[in-house]
């Protein structure tokens, strides 16, 4: 059974509102998650967006989340490591945390946040990229489960 991802801030397929993107304060969004495995041992975070001109744009990587960890809350501290030990990594906004969306303008473009629950610990530095996190995550992953809402201008 996948994770089930959800958030406070909009429903899935829904719109993201202003203020989780580089219009508004561009904060992370509220996210929380159920039917995880008790094997979990951490999980990993990717938000990307498929629709950017330049090919699929990395909007946030955080890793090494507790496996008893059930929620983020909104504006996720834009820092190399949390209390908790989770670690994020390089967006492609070229900068560490959480960047929100921002399309050119045009069409509402998809943002996916993509959960992983993992049976270890990637242990990597902070600040590695998507490619890095999801090689680290091969043959690790237990169950897996996105949520996607939609962003204009």
């Amino acid at each position: 059974m996948p994770l089930k991802l959800t958030s406070s801030a909009f429903s899935a397929g829904g719109t993201i509102p202003k203020k989780h993107t580089c219009d508004g304060a561009d904060v992370s969004p509220p996210l929380a998650w159920s039917d995880a495995p008790s094997a979990a041992q951490s999980f990993a975070l990717i938000a990307d967006d498929p629709d950017a001109p330049v090919g699929t744009w990395v909007h946030w990587v955080l890793f090494d989340i507790p496996g008893k960890t059930r929620e983020l809350p909104e504006g996720v501290a834009k820092q190399e490591e949390l209390a908790d030990g989770s670690r994020q990594g390089r967006n492609d906004f070229r900068r560490i945390g959480y960047g929100g969306p921002c399309p050119p303008p045009g069409g509402p473009h998809r943002y996916f946040f993509k959960l992983y629950a993992l049976d270890v610990k990637l242990s990597l530095k902070a600040g590695a990229t998507k490619a890095e996190v999801e090689k680290a995550m091969q043959g690790h992953v237990l169950v897996q489960g996105e949520l996607m809402g939609r962003y204009g201008r």
